[in-house]
């Protein structure tokens, strides 16, 4: 890293975009420039793939950063040139959704992004979802449409259709950039008319004795502040939208074009290059610039092409499509290019082309040339990112500093005295033996001579000991003894693999090596003081051991590190779990301890929001049994290095892994083997998660309780009759559930905030956060602060979080119209609620419909005043039945979605002593799980299986395959539309996760290749189809018989999970007795 003080001269920026859109390949242009990589290679080697694994499939896994140094000739105050030099911290991350996680921990370390998009494939998923990332951090970004070439040789379009097919495309981002500002907008508008209200009803209790009561209203200068969108949207003629071909190694901006077309043509640069993109046709007859209102009928070629499609078409043409080197020599005149002889008479036509290219749009050039003119310095980004990242809540674009620590981080301060803040985003592993200090040292010219010189002499020694005729002995030479003691240090240092370094940048201050810092954890709370209890625990004390320039495959110690870059850092091992705030008062080394005074330069800039959560889940052993100490350690590295895997223990003792996707998983189990844990992993299939509910049928067998008790009644009683209870099981309505899923993150408000007042739980139990750092870890690497246990830990993560649909204040009331709207069975449920379920959070409810009781109800939680405390207890006994109930369903364990269930009668029998009360909760528990299982079972019940969306890019003569391996698989097609101006379709399709096992490679084998889906998970849908289903009408049973042949899908999922659990499974043995046949004696 060149060391800079000036926060101006940096560049903090990542490429995004969809898979196999050539972000990897347009990198390598970039390191080329820099001498890195030879120019030759550059688009083949993909330098910065350093995995194996990545090389192999054509795809990045994980993101990796580089430091690039450039030079440009800027324009002086004087009108003359100077040199300024830039260092541009570059992050090349993942497209494939799997590893969006990456995009994510990336994207909160830099100022803008590189969005690449495919000019055929246009705008995909995750080119959507990336751009959400970047909207939501703030980032500056720069269109890319790459892979310009494919309109020439593969669609072979004319210069005046490829201009009509870009400017299609840069319409479908916009559209996408206009749905997230209208969104924010309406967000905002909403906001302001509410706080409006608020305050036009506090003035009026002010002034109710007033007699203009009536007449008030708002100040006129209080009106709705309208936001400009233009800088928002990509538009080339502003300089923000680079065509290119990182295969072969060109791109340009249409400034490029007005600079070398204003001299001939006799106009100012700058006034050109507004009129080089849009409907501006030059008139032949007066060589001046109309627009498309004055063209009369006359077909005119609009001047983007004619002035830069024609010139592009015309070298692709004489160079690949129709080789012409008279041609190509006319070109090469005709723009002043220097090219060796050799070179025109290449018959490697790519070869040749990019060597034009490179000379004349230099890819190199005009990206350097972009990101220093649209994206900011950190100085100018952090005044408007890290007002966001401190102040989540935060709306306005920037807000004034209000101490010296937001001063340090607006200005991006470098200063020896500034206050030292640098974030962690992610962990990473690196093999002990690839840090620089343990590779050997480049020999200087002095020790190349003096090892040249012993060799010499050691020659003669022999020669001369031949022609005596006696045996040499020799002495060990100092080389010998360096390799002796090396093979030592391997052998003591085999147990140390690996080694975990931060991810990190640097926002305020210079950090050097050995200096001490604080670690500040993502739990960390600003608003309370670093001594308090609460806080106390998440600030740790570190020394840096060690800080590193990021360059691709390499790393380049330094000495210290200015604000502004990024950087990777080494003594955070055993301090940090996966992210973290470093903080410190000034970039002076010393010791540092704890006090109040601390507050000064501590605090939190937050965790890393994850896109898309796992969803497969795997138990994994080691084959041999002793090895599983070494597959534990292995599992506790792999969840520190990867931000988007959980790993975990189950109470049956099996180690289990949860992974984004089954790429994903497969790149774990590879880590694990030959890096991680060294030794050989068997895992299982992969674990599916299912939900479980019931519905209302209209041909249902009569309740269990009897005709005269409705539906889902459960009448029970424990101790022989000590506690008597009655439980009415209900399915909620299809409006209230989907509020209830959508609104889940409120509701664990509520939740924790009831805790902290009826202080029920230590709060410290309810902390869950998975960047728990090693020292509150038991020895087996397992998380003592997971509020997740058994089988369903990680389940709340398998669920997709949505953004709230309404605010914490208005939960209730929108809830009672969603009851009232519902039907007179559920009008003022509402205000009966007891709990939600399961985890307290989930999409199920208790109601107590006990005649008197308020107690219990969640609304009033702070008037509990029951007298008897063996009543109280007996009805947290009841709480918790029903939570065990919910998490663990009467289908298969597991959890329940959408059922409510009503308390209608608790009576208790007088009770002698407490060992009868405990004895009696104890047994209360286990009924009420029973009778509310019971009561779910009353109507039909149904599975919801765990879905994925589907996306698909394929040609029109495999559109078929693409269907039917689809349907094989239980999906179905959601839409399906043809790309303009290509013969691409785009297809969404649902697909079961339990059937999506080997998708990919079956679709990509069914179509030799030409088709490549995108899973993302999508939520849980319900499958109709009752397990417990056997034929009785008579229709069914002629069409089927007695036996059934046809197969019960949901009970075979139903079965599977259940034999997976352990659980009961009803088989038979024979199935079709009277189709056995007997052996020939």
């Amino acid at each position: 890293m060149v060391e800079t003080s000036e926060a101006e001269d940096i560049r903090v920026i990542q490429t995004i975009g969809h898979v196999d859109h050539g972000k990897t390949t347009f990198v390598d242009s970039l390191l080329a420039a820099n001498n890195i990589i030879s120019t030759r290679m550059a688009g083949k080697i993909r330098y910065m793939d350093s995995r194996d694994d990545e090389q192999q499939r054509g795809i990045t896994m994980e993101s990796s950063a580089v430091s690039l140094h450039f030079k440009v000739l800027e324009k002086g105050e004087d009108g003359g040139s100077r040199p300024r030099d830039y260092v541009v911290n570059l992050i090349d991350t993942p497209g494939h959704v799997d590893f969006s996680s990456e995009v994510s921990t990336a994207s909160r370390i830099c100022d803008g992004a590189l969005v690449l998009v495919d000019v055929v494939e246009g705008v995909c998923t995750q080119t959507i979802a990336v751009l959400r990332q970047a909207w939501l951090d703030r980032l500056r970004p720069i269109l890319v449409i790459n892979k310009f070439d494919r309109l020439i040789t593969e669609l072979k379009l004319s210069p005046v259709e490829a201009y009509h097919h870009l400017s299609q495309l840069i319409e479908q981002v916009n559209a996408v950039m206009g749905s997230f500002f209208a969104g924010e907008r309406m967000d905002d508008d909403l906001r302001w008319r509410e706080d409006r209200e608020k305050r036009l009803a506090e003035r009026r209790e002010q002034t109710a004795d007033d007699a203009g009561t009536d007449a008030i209203s708002e100040p006129l200068q209080d009106v709705f502040q309208e936001k400009d969108d233009e800088d928002i949207y990509f538009a080339p003629d502003r300089g923000n939208v680079i065509f290119a071909s990182a295969i072969d190694g060109w791109g340009f901006r249409i400034g490029k074009f007005a600079q070398l077309f204003a001299a001939k043509l006799g106009v100012k640069e700058a006034n050109l290059r507004k009129v080089l993109w849009g409907d501006f046709f030059m008139d032949p007859k007066t060589k001046r610039v109309i627009s498309y209102k004055h063209l009369r009928g006359r077909n005119l070629k609009p001047l983007f092409v004619q002035f830069v499609l024609d010139n592009i078409w015309a070298v692709y043409d004489s160079v690949v499509l129709n080789p012409n080197p008279e041609k190509v020599t006319k070109i090469v005149a005709a723009l002043n290019l220097k090219i060796a002889p050799r070179d025109l008479k290449s018959k490697d036509g790519r070869h040749l082309l990019s060597i034009i290219f490179s000379q004349w749009l230099s890819l190199s050039t005009c990206t350097i040339q972009a990101v220093i003119d649209v994206v900011p310095a950190p100085s100018a980004a952090q005044r408007s990112r890290i007002p966001k990242m401190l102040y989540p809540d935060l709306h306005e674009e920037s807000i004034a500093p209000k101490n010296r620590l937001e001063t340090n981080l607006w200005q991006c301060d470098a200063s020896e005295d500034a206050c030292v803040v640098a974030y962690v985003s992610k962990m990473f592993a690196v093999p002990t033996k690839d840090l620089p200090y343990n590779k050997p040292k480049a020999l200087t010219a002095e020790e190349m001579r003096k090892k040249g010189r012993e060799a010499r002499e050691t020659r003669e020694a022999a020669s001369q000991a031949e022609e005596a005729g006696s045996i040499p002995i020799f002495e060990a030479t100092p080389t010998d003894n360096v390799s002796d003691s090396h093979e030592v240090n391997e052998v003591q240092e085999e147990g140390v693999q690996e080694t975990l370094l931060g991810f990190a940048r640097l926002y305020s201050g210079t950090i050097h090596i050995n200096s001490h810092v604080f670690c500040v954890l993502p739990k960390y709370n600003n608003t309370l003081p670093p001594t308090h209890p609460r806080n106390a625990r998440y600030i740790i004390s570190s020394q840096i051991r060690g800080l590193y320039t990021m360059m691709g495959r390499e790393l380049v110690p330094v000495e210290k590190v200015t604000a502004g870059n990024v950087f990777a850092v080494s003594g955070l091992e055993g301090k940090v779990w996966r992210s973290a705030t470093i903080c410190a008062p000034n970039g002076k080394r010393g010791d540092l301890s704890l006090t109040d005074g601390c507050s000064e330069f501590l605090l939190n800039l937050g965790g890393v929001n994850r896109q898309s959560p796992p969803i497969v889940k795997v138990a994994l052993e080691s084959v041999v049994p002793a090895d599983m100490p070494k597959v534990v350690r292995g599992l506790r590295l792999l969840s520190q290095s990867d931000p988007c895997v959980e790993t975990f223990q189950q109470q049956t003792g099996e180690h289990v892994i949860l992974t984004a996707g089954f790429l994903h998983l497969e790149r774990c189990l590879k880590d694990l083997r030959e890096r991680f844990a060294k030794v050989e992993i068997q895992a299982s299939e992969p674990i599916v998660p299912f939900r479980e509910t019931a519905i209302h049928t209209p041909d249902l067998p009569p309740p269990k309780a009897g005709k005269n008790a409705p539906r889902g009644t459960v009448f029970g009683s424990i101790s022989q009759g000590m506690v008597k209870f009655t439980i009415r099981t209900l399915p909620l309505p299809s409006e209230i559930i989907e509020f209830l899923q959508a609104n889940i993150s409120l509701v664990r408000k509520m939740r924790q905030e009831d805790e902290t007042r009826t202080s029920r739980r230590d709060v410290s139990t309810s902390d869950v956060q998975s960047e728990t750092p090693p020292d509150i870890l038991d020895g087996d690497g397992t998380d003592d602060l997971d509020d997740t246990d058994g089988d369903g830990v990680g389940e709340a993560a398998e669920d997709v979080e949505r953004k709230p649909t309404v605010r914490a204040n208005e939960f209730w009331s929108a809830l009672d119209k969603l009851f009232a709207k519902a039907g007179p069975e559920w009008k003022d449920v509402s205000r009966y609620i007891w709990s939600f379920g399961p985890g307290q959070v989930g999409p199920n409810i208790l109601v107590d419909r006990r005649a008197g009781a308020t107690a219990n109800f969640l609304r009033e939680r702070t008037k509990r005043t029951t007298e008897s405390r063996a009543l109280r207890d007996f009805e947290n006994s009841v709480e918790t039945g029903f939570q065990i109930a919910t998490f663990q369903g009467p289908l298969c364990a597991e959890p329940v979605v959408g059922m409510a269930f009503m308390m209608e009668d608790l009576t208790v029998a007088d009770l002698e002593g407490n060992s009868e009360v405990s004895r009696a909760s104890g047994s209360l528990i286990t009924a009420v799980k029973d009778a509310c299982r019971s009561g779910l079972l009353d109507w039909s019940p149904r599975l919801m299986m765990a879905m994925y969306t589907c996306d698909i890019q394929a040609s029109m003569d495999v559109l078929g395959k693409v269907f039917a391996t689809v349907a094989k698989r239980r999906g179905r097609i959601v839409a399906e539309e043809m790309k303009e101006g290509t013969s691409f379709f785009s297809v969404k399709a649902l697909l079961p996760v339990v059937e999506s096992f080997g998708f990919a490679e079956d679709i990509r084998k069914r179509t030799s290749g030409a088709a490549s889906p995108q899973l993302i998970f999508s939520g849980y849908e319900l499958y109709d189809q009752d397990p417990f289903w056997v034929p009785t009408t008579e229709e069914e049973l002629e069409d089927l018989g007695e036996k059934a042949d046809r197969e019960n899908i949901a009970k075979v999922y139903v079965d599977a999970v259940r034999e997976r659990k352990g659980m009961f499974v009803e088989k038979k043995i024979v199935q079709f007795a009277e189709k056995q046949r007997t052996l020939k004696r």
